[in-house]
């Protein structure tokens, strides 16, 4: 038995739209199918969790144990990536003690906030990160491993840390293959 679904077996699920050359773990859990999009050349592998308003496009990787909370929407542009064991929620609870915290309960006794998280062209986010709602990583920049980001990053840049920070530029000599 092949890891991956099979391109008909990919079009039963039911997704939004579907490219070329897709590959998805059999391991992998889907939530929401009609809202996901994925573009062509994408792979998502083993153990991953994709929820709610989800656009990825091509030439995308989504490594090992992956979780895309997308209550409120994650869009990856082509050539981009996210490592293993990273988290990106684009909603979250209020911890302050005035609402109940959960799916299980009541919306109107919940307090429920975030927006769309966008990784923009070429942008990498590395093992073990936690990436928090309604913020952009703008195009070229990459994120290191284990950081929190919690605000827009600009492009071009290599971030690390908790709460993550630029730490220098980032050459845009990738751009040479962008057009094969």
């Amino acid at each position: 038995m092949n890891s991956f679904y099979s391109r008909s077996e990919l079009e039963q699920i039911g997704f939004a739209s579907i490219g070329e050359d897709v590959l998805l773990s059999r391991k992998a859990s889907v939530y929401s199918p009609a809202t996901i999009s994925l573009g062509s050349h994408v792979r998502i592998d083993d153990f991953c969790i994709l929820s709610g308003l989800i656009r990825i496009g091509s030439h995308v990787h989504i490594s090992a144990y992956v979780a895309l909370y997308g209550g409120m929407g994650i869009t990856i542009e082509d050539y981009s990536g996210v490592s293993a064991r990273t988290t990106i929620y684009s909603a979250v609870d209020d911890f302050g003690g005035d609402y109940l915290i959960g799916p299980m309960c009541p919306d109107e006794m919940t307090h429920v906030t975030g927006g769309t998280v966008y990784l923009r062209k070429f942008v990498q986010v590395g093992a073990s990160c936690v990436v928090m709602p309604n913020l952009s990583i703008e195009e070229g920049s990459v994120v290191g491993a284990m950081s929190f980001v919690n605000k827009s990053l600009a492009s071009w840049g290599i971030y690390a840390g908790v709460p993550v920070r630029r730490l220098r530029a980032r050459s845009k000599g990738l751009l040479n293959f962008a057009n094969w």
